[in-house]
């Protein structure tokens, strides 16, 4: 399992300094693909500038956390 990245500079891809924080939700496989039930939630952060993105499971943490972690 890979660990989130932990670059220092910003984007990892151009080096901006923002991001935005959003949320998506897939289904998994069998019954609750069939019945389209929303199991996985994964938060999405999003650099402002080129738009690279980086998935996080929802674990409940702070998005505050996560910009922390995208930006270094």
């Amino acid at each position: 399992m890979s660990q989130p990245s932990t670059h220092t500079d910003g984007c990892e891809k151009c080096g901006h300094g923002d991001a935005e924080v959003g949320t998506i939700s897939t289904t998994g496989g069998g019954l609750s693909k069939m019945f389209d039930i929303q199991t996985n939630s994964f938060k999405v952060v999003s650099c402002t500038n080129c738009g690279y993105s980086e998935l996080y499971r929802d674990t409940g943490s702070g998005t505050s956390d996560l910009v922390d972690v995208f930006l270094g």
